[in-house]
């Protein structure tokens, strides 16, 4: 494995993190919790979910006083690259890359990686969901480069974990050590060493993380060198790294599109979190791992209700809690999430109906409880079954 020199603390460090650091933003996904809005060319990151803007759009906006333009990178997909491009015009054509299939994050960020380290091998990378809210962000922004910072400093692979405010089970988990690691104690925030990852736990277990104070929802958000990343992967998804490291050899010529067109669908399909993540920890050393805490107003707006959650918690005081985008009459109703994208948009009356989330396109009409809206995606799976392609 390639050893990187450890880095003293403080301005150097932090001015040698900065100058070599570069974010890439994950938009390959499809949204499939979103639907109807949410499809193939238009999915969550590329629409105004939350807010007036698109998802990525905000992404960008909390990234660029830490990261100019030429030091932006997107991984999306070959269906969404038009849109991408004209959602963010400033992004150089060369930074947006296109998986000819999708092959989860494992792939994504190392096809980022290499491209990386063909423009400089010792470049950071900080790796970035394109459709995450975060409120706070200059708090984001001043965890982000205390994270580059670690990972500048040594092979460390670093995660940002958000504290937990109730037992959820849609989220992973990461377990830190119980004191702050000895190294990274002069470092503008708390360094932990990563004992482990857990994937959605049940209720219970999720209620034993909340309450032992150890334990952090995964973000999904990751700081490394790019050779560091390339490094781990060549030992953990060794099948991955050949193949891309094959591609690589062809990046800024005629036979790169080609080249990436054949490699790419035989490329396993996994995450990052499993490929690369949990295989260190389990090593004998630790594998490098480290968490930063992260409070900075997240939420990974996963489904609708997140949606609402959101909206409620900006909307004025109003005892029914009813969110909608629509003319509204609401009797003896509450809780509800009504959104409508009719130009047009009809008067929406609920009579004697609580928690529901009604979301209207044109083509399609979603009527489910909001305790059901992380099942959406079981629609979207239907329609592939029965060929319905016009509402994908």
């Amino acid at each position: 494995m390639t050893q990187q020199p450890k880095r003293a603390a403080g301005s150097r460090a932090s001015a040698n993190a900065a100058g070599a650091a570069h974010a890439v933003i994950l938009a390959g996904g499809r949204g499939t919790r979103f639907w109807p809005r949410s499809r193939v060319r238009s999915p969550k990151q590329l629409l105004n979910i939350v807010g007036r803007t698109t998802m990525l759009e905000q992404t960008v906006e909390r990234l660029l006083p830490a990261f100019p333009y030429p030091r932006l990178w997107t991984v999306t997909n070959a269906e969404q690259v038009r849109a991408v491009r004209k959602i963010v015009p400033r992004l150089p054509a060369a930074h947006v890359l296109a998986e000819p299939v999708g092959r989860n994050t494992a792939a994504a960020i190392a096809l980022a990686a290499f491209h990386l380290v063909h423009q400089d091998p010792q470049a950071l990378m900080a790796v970035l969901p394109a459709d995450h809210f975060i409120a706070d962000a200059e708090g984001f922004r001043s965890i982000l480069r205390a994270a580059l910072q670690v990972a500048a400093r040594g092979p460390n692979l670093v995660v940002l974990g958000i504290p937990p405010t109730h037992p959820e089970t849609g989220y992973g988990y990461v377990e830190r050590a119980s004191d702050v690691e000895p190294p990274f104690r002069a470092a503008p925030s708390p360094v932990f060493r990563v004992k482990r990852f857990t994937e959605k736990p049940q209720e219970a277990v999720a209620r034993e993380f909340l309450a032992s104070g150890n334990y952090y929802w995964n973000a999904g958000m990751f700081f490394w060198r790019a050779a560091t990343f390339l490094d781990a992967l060549r030992r953990f998804l060794p099948a991955t790294h050949q193949a891309l490291a094959r591609v690589a050899e062809t990046i800024g010529t005629r036979r790169y599109p080609a080249a990436l067109a054949r490699a790419y669908p035989k490329l396993e399909n996994i995450s990052v979190d499993y490929a690369i993540l949990e295989r260190a920890t389990q090593q004998p050393d630790g594998g490098n791992v480290y968490v930063l805490p992260a409070e900075i107003g997240w939420s990974d707006i996963g489904s609708w209700a997140a949606v609402y959650e959101l909206a409620a918690a900006a909307a004025p005081a109003d005892p029914a809690k009813n969110i909608s985008s629509a003319p509204l009459c609401a009797i003896d109703a509450s809780g509800n999430y009504i959104w409508s994208d009719i130009k047009q948009a009809k008067v929406v009356a609920l009579l004697g109906v609580n928690d529901l989330v009604v979301v209207e396109t044109p083509d399609a009409l979603l009527i489910c409880p909001r305790n059901r809206a992380q099942d959406v995606g079981k629609i979207v799976k239907w329609l592939e079954a029965n060929k319905r392609r016009e509402l994908l």
